[in-house]
């Protein structure tokens, strides 16, 4: 499953289609002025760059990939309220907010990526509430990692936080949200039919929470890192974030699906 989920990393890339489609546009034009004269070749290689071109211009656009992801945000705009959070066992953090070990090499600070809410969201609620307990789960992500496992960078990260390493637990051994769910519920002293908060971007909520529930785990969705808002104005156009966006909805979409004939959700 973990290969797997790295190819679809590359599958759900909108610039790989459209690099993809350039490529077969080329060669289908290549063909077409080579040798005997094969102008249905030279017509289709120009439709697919026609093609790639216009798929990379309306990427940018972004309230229509907004509007999807929406759908998958808008179910958990509302997390449990101060008093409610009082109830639970503990936190379940995924890992998915930290840089690759190869950016904490040599340097002096932790390294946070655009998902940072996951890391930081966590601590204002244990603060608020002294009974609650961490759990990070996250191995090494990474295809050919070598370096620090995301729980062992987590582990520096709550460390430089002054979070007491009692209240904290992690789990080093996954690298996909099953496995974050499977793992975590051997860990000693973890009962996963405790009610749990759930913390996870927005994007990622849905099948997070299908995962943890079938593998037996009480847990309430407490969502963070929303990609979208309530609304977008038409004309919000960017090519770098409208990518992103686009990624995001196709990786989870085929994720869920993929989890779904696997019966991991």
């Amino acid at each position: 499953m973990f290969l797997a989920s790295k190819l679809l990393v590359f599958l759900t890339e909108p610039l790989a289609w459209i690099a993809a489609l350039v490529l077969a546009g080329l060669v289908l034009l290549e063909k077409a002025q080579s040798g005997a004269p094969q102008p249905g070749k030279g017509r289709w290689g120009l439709r697919m760059l026609w093609l790639a071109l216009f798929l990379l211009l309306i990427q940018g656009w972004e309230p229509l990939p907004d509007a999807l992801l929406r759908r998958l945000e808008d179910p958990y705009s509302h997390p449990p309220t101060a008093q409610q959070v009082q109830a639970f066992q503990g936190v379940v953090v995924l890992g998915g907010a930290l840089e690759p070990s190869h950016m904490w090499e040599g340097r002096s600070q932790v390294a946070l990526n655009g998902a940072a809410e996951r890391m930081l969201v966590p601590l204002a609620l244990l603060r608020q509430n002294p009974a609650l307990q961490l759990l990070f789960t996250g191995g090494e992500g990474e295809l050919l990692g070598q370096g620090l496992s995301e729980a062992a960078r987590a582990r520096l990260f709550y460390a430089s936080m002054g979070l007491p390493p009692e209240r904290l637990r992690v789990e080093d051994r996954s690298r996909t949200t099953f496995e974050n769910a499977v793992f975590s519920a051997r860990l000693p002293g973890v009962d996963p039919k405790q009610p749990w908060l759930l913390v996870t971007s927005a994007w990622h909520m849905r099948r997070a929470l299908a995962t943890f529930e079938q593998a037996g785990w009480n847990v309430t969705p407490y969502a963070v890192d929303f990609a979208t808002g309530s609304h977008t104005p038409w004309t919000e156009y960017s090519l770098l974030r409208g990518s992103r966006k686009w990624a995001l909805l196709l990786h989870e979409l085929l994720g869920w699906l993929a989890y779904r004939l696997a019966g991991q959700a």
